[in-house]
């Protein structure tokens, strides 16, 4: 309302939680921390099109799948890449081989909590194609936040069990 009234094309700085967060220990400013940091700080991302800053913080220089980059991006900013929490990745077959690797790994029937990763095949043809974070998990159905979702970062839901769910990586927070 403010960039409209100013006739202005946007209004305010987008990563301004972000900027703020480093600030803070583990970038809980808004939890106790656990498995909600890294919830708060992708619900702060939403909206976000194209995918920068992530694929160019990850180190890539131009535009490319940036679900996995968001995913650790948001991880950065809650300090689990440094704690060994979450692994930085970009490619998703990276980032599941990693949870299976630590013994992390649960498969679609799980009811994932907040704070799990939640990996897709959507071709069911056992091709990681797609990572999120999983916001809740009520009545079946489970909430999540993604980046890459149709070049934004969205808010998505699905059923538990659905085919297109690969499985989750269980971060020990």
């Amino acid at each position: 309302m403010q960039a409209q009234r100013l006739g202005w094309e946007k209004y305010g700085d987008t990563q301004y939680p972000a900027h703020v967060l480093r600030y803070y220990p583990y970038g809980r400013a808004f939890t106790s921390g656990g498995n909600q940091a890294i919830v708060e700080v992708a619900l702060t991302q939403l909206g976000n099109e194209g995918g920068q800053p992530y694929w160019s913080w990850y180190g890539f220089d131009g535009r490319v799948e940036w679900c996995a980059c968001f995913v650790s991006w948001c991880s950065e900013q809650c300090g689990y890449l440094e704690s060994g929490i979450i692994p930085k990745f970009s490619l998703c077959s990276d980032g599941v081989d990693w949870f299976k690797g630590k013994g992390q790994w649960q498969d679609k029937n799980y009811e994932p909590q907040a704070g799990d990763l939640i990996f897709f095949d959507w071709g069911n043809d056992g091709s990681i194609d797609h990572v999120g974070i999983v916001e809740k998990c009520e009545n079946g159905t489970v909430y999540t936040v993604e980046g890459n979702s149709g070049d934004a970062c969205r808010q998505q839901s699905y059923p538990v069990g659905s085919s297109s769910i690969y499985g989750y990586g269980v971060p020990q927070y």
